[in-house]
C-alpha cells in the first residue's frame, strides 16, 4: 500500500518529524553520530601512526575512504549479536576496511567515541541555538526601543498597579533571554573534550601501547576523571537530544512571535482610562493644597469619590467615572484647568524609557556583537 514504508510502523519523535529544524535534526542524526564515529577512529589511527605505532598509509586511507558508507543494516545484525553498539559499527567499519580493521579503535574505549560524540554534538547544538537565540533578542530589543514610552498598564500581585511602558515590560522578557545566551555561550566555551585515556581515565592500555613512554601518551588538556558508571547510557539517548530539539523549535517559534508582535494603542488608552483616575489622586491632592486647599479636607473628598465610582466599575460593571465625579464636585474648581496635565499618562511612567534605553545599550546589544552575520535570517514555521 502506498505510504505504508517501515518508518510508519513505528513511534517517531514529533520533535523530529513535526518541530524542529532540520540541522538541529540532523546534528542528532545516527548518520551524524556514526560517522563522526569513523572520524574519531581515523584521528585515533592518524595520532597513533605519528607517534610511532606500525599503522600504514594505506590502512589510514582505506579508513578515508569509507567515512560515510556505513552499512546500517549491517550494524544492526552486529548489534543483536554482540548486544553492543560500539562494537558493533568497529566490526561494520571493519568489514570495509579489512587492512585497517586490525588498528581500528586500538586502545580506545568505548567512551571515546560515545562520549567524545556527545560533546561533539552538543557543540555543534549550541552553535545551533545561539545565533536562533540571538535573533529573538535583537527582535524583541528593536521592539522594546519602538515602545520604550509608550504607556501601559503595570501590574503587581496580578493587580494593576502603577503605569509601565511597552517597552519596559519587554525589557523584563530580555532580561531573561540576555542571561539564557549567556548561559549557553558559557556552557558551550566549558564543554571540554574526553580525549583519548582509556575505560578509566588513566591511559593504561596507551602507555603499553607505547611501551611507558609518557611523552607520547600525555593526548591533551582535556576532561580529567573518568570513571563512570552506565546509568546515564539510556537516559542521555533521550535527554540531551530531545532537550536541544525542544530548545531549537522553542526558539524558531519565539522568532516567528517576535517579529509579529503587534500593538494596539487604543485598547491600550481605554485599560488605562479604567484605572489612571484612581492612580492619579495623590497628584490631585497636592495641586489642590497647592491652590490653597487643606489636604485632609482633600483626601476625605478624593476617599469618597474614589469609592462611588469604585461601586460603579465592581457593582455595575460601567467605567470609571472618578475624573467626571471630580469636575463635577464645586471642590475642585480652582485645579479643574490642571486635570489634564495631571491625567497624562506619560507623567506617570517615572524613568521606564531611560531605563529601556540603557537596559539596550549596557545589557542587549553587547551581547548580540558575536551573531550580527546571522540577523537577517527568516524563520518559516513547517509542519
Amino acid at each position: 500500500m502506498e505510504g505504508s514504508g517501515e518508518e510508519f510502523m513505528k513511534y517517531r519523535s514529533p520533535l523530529v518529524s513535526r518541530y524542529a529544524s532540520k540541522e538541529m535534526a540532523y546534528n542528532f542524526s545516527d548518520r551524524n553520530k556514526f560517522t563522526t564515529w569513523r572520524r574519531l577512529w581515523l584521528y585515533l589511527a592518524k595520532a597513533e601512526k605519528e607517534l610511532g605505532l606500525p599503522i600504514t598509509d594505506a590502512q589510514v586511507s582505506e579508513m578515508e575512504s569509507h567515512l560515510e558508507d556505513i552499512d546500517f543494516v549491517m550494524a544492526a545484525e552486529e548489534e543483536r549479536k554482540l548486544r553492543h553498539d560500539v562494537m558493533a559499527h568497529v566490526h561494520t567499519f571493519a568489514h570495509c576496511c579489512p587492512t585497517a580493521a586490525p588498528i581500528i579503535h586500538l586502545g580506545a574505549t568505548s567512551c571515546y567515541v560515545g562520549d567524545n560524540t556527545d560533546l561533539i554534538m552538543l557543540r555543534d547544538g549550541f552553535d545551533i541555538l545561539l545565533p536562533k537565540l540571538a535573533r529573538v533578542i535583537d527582535r524583541l530589543a528593536n521592539f522594546a526601543e519602538k515602545y520604550a514610552d509608550l504607556p501601559t498598564l503595570g501590574f503587581s500581585h496580578y493587580q494593576p498597579a502603577q503605569l509601565t511602558t511597552v517597552g519596559k515590560r519587554a525589557c523584563l522578557w530580555l532580561q531573561d533571554l540576555v542571561m539564557d545566551i549567556r548561559n549557553l555561550q558559557r556552557a558551550r566555551e566549558d564543554l571540554r573534550f574526553r580525549g583519548v585515556k582509556g575505560t578509566t581515565g588513566t591511559q593504561a592500555s596507551f602507555l603499553q601501547l607505547f611501551q611507558g613512554d609518557h611523552e607520547k601518551v600525555n593526548a591533551a588538556k582535556t576532561i580529567l576523571l573518568l570513571e563512570r558508571t552506565l546509568d546515564d547510557s539510556a537516559n542521555r539517548r533521550i535527554s540531551l537530544p530531545e532537550s536541544f530539539l525542544t530548545a531549537d523549535i522553542i526558539l524558531s517559534t519565539l522568532q516567528n512571535i517576535t517579529e509579529g508582535l503587534v500593538v494596539y494603542p487604543k485598547v491600550i488608552e481605554r485599560h488605562i482610562r479604567h484605572e489612571l483616575p484612581f492612580m492619579a489622586t495623590e497628584n490631585i491632592i497636592m495641586a489642590v493644597v497647592k491652590a490653597g486647599g487643606n489636604r485632609q479636607d482633600c483626601h476625605e473628598k478624593i476617599r469618597v469619590l474614589s469609592q462611588q465610582a469604585a461601586a460603579v466599575v465592581k457593582q455595575e460593571g460601567g467605567d470609571n467615572d472618578l475624573l467626571a465625579r471630580v469636575q463635577a464636585d464645586p471642590y475642585f474648581t480652582p485645579i479643574l484647568g490642571q486635570l489634564d496635565a495631571l491625567l497624562d499618562p506619560k507623567t506617570f511612567v517615572g524613568r521606564a524609557p531611560q531605563q529601556v534605553t540603557r537596559f539596550l545599550s549596557e545589557e542587549v546589544r553587547p551581547v548580540l556583537e558575536p551573531y550580527k552575520s546571522n540577523m537577517d535570517i527568516k524563520i518559516e514555521l513547517e509542519l
